[in-house]
């Protein structure tokens, strides 16, 4: 049974509809977070080999600028060479209105902003307060949406600043829900550090729910504490239906020390499949383009379902 807001069950099986949208997040906010930036057509490799598995959501890049994030600088170049599979959508964070320019003028049909909840986290992440991103993102969101383009929000630090520490439910229901009224279809809740647990992660989905349609949401865990899988739990409980991951569990966070990557997109998977959702990926496929990128960026695939299939399947 679906359980009120507030309140969890982690014995209990979910009953509602068994179709979850995955959004794969690797390419982007995984390889921006790597000392040295990824050749070109790695990328372009990566991004197809992507396409092939049944993720129907790839974030492919960033347009921000080269000199504050050096990996993303072949966003233009990436975007023009990549094979765009048909039912497939490749979104890109594009922070400000000359961003969304360049991502127009190579066939863009989604992008997103990305805000913070935390003023301290703004200031660093950003370099501007929380008011002054949302008068900025207000203008990209006009702009895109007269071109014809969808609009995600993402929301950091929504369970823990690196800065301030907590962050108050209210300041992320607040700027969620402005993101909600200037135009996102889509806002994603960011434990951009990992620290959240079901309980803190249930108070802060209680006030969000109160501003905007729960199913206008997704959740975006980092796996620092190993409570991400929990939290996906937890918050499908809750209603969310849409999860950011990423293959490999490539990522962290450059503002906080100890953060590691996004949860893993084949634990995701390997969980919600085994709880009877459909998700149209191939586990399989899924783990070898894990090890595909795992070993140009000379590390082992950081998910523990591919770890373990590996050794059992020599994939």
């Amino acid at each position: 049974m679906r359980h009120k807001p507030g309140t969890f069950c982690l014995s209990g099986s979910h009953t509602g509809p068994k179709q979850v949208k995955i959004v794969e997040v690797g390419p982007r906010d995984g390889l921006q977070n790597e000392k040295h930036p990824i050749p070109t057509d790695i990328k372009v490799s990566f991004i197809n080999k992507l396409s092939k598995t049944g993720l129907k959501v790839i974030e492919a890049t960033s347009f921000v600028s080269p000199k504050l994030v050096p990996q993303m600088a072949d966003c233009s170049e990436v975007m023009t060479k990549i094979t765009r599979e048909p039912g497939v959508n490749y979104p890109v964070l594009t922070p400000n209105l000359k961003g969304l320019e360049k991502a127009i003028s190579v066939g863009v049909k989604e992008v997103a902003i990305f805000g913070a909840a935390s003023e301290a986290f703004s200031q660093a992440n950003i370099n501007c307060s929380i008011k002054d991103s949302l008068s900025r993102f207000r203008e990209v969101v006009k702009c895109a949406k007269l071109a014809g383009i969808s609009v995600r929000g993402y929301v950091s630090c929504v369970l823990g600043c690196p800065y301030q520490g907590e962050v108050s439910p209210e300041a992320v229901a607040e700027i969620a829900k402005e993101m909600y009224k200037m135009g996102c279809y889509e806002i994603s809740l960011g434990d951009t550090i990992g620290v959240g647990t079901p309980g803190s992660l249930i108070k802060m989905l209680t006030a969000v729910r109160k501003v905007i349609p729960i199913e206008r949401l997704a959740l975006h865990c980092h796996d620092t504490y190993g409570q991400a899988l929990v939290n996906i739990y937890c918050a499908l409980e809750q209603g969310v239906k849409v999860f950011d991951s990423s293959v490999s569990g490539l990522g962290g966070c450059p503002f906080a020390k100890g953060a590691t990557g996004n949860v893993a997109t084949e634990d995701v998977v390997y969980m919600l499949q085994g709880m009877g959702f459909h998700t149209g990926i191939d586990l399989t496929n899924l783990i070898r383009v894990g090890n595909y990128i795992s070993q140009h960026l000379s590390r082992p695939n950081r998910s523990k379902v591919a770890v373990a299939l590996n050794a059992r399947n020599s994939l």
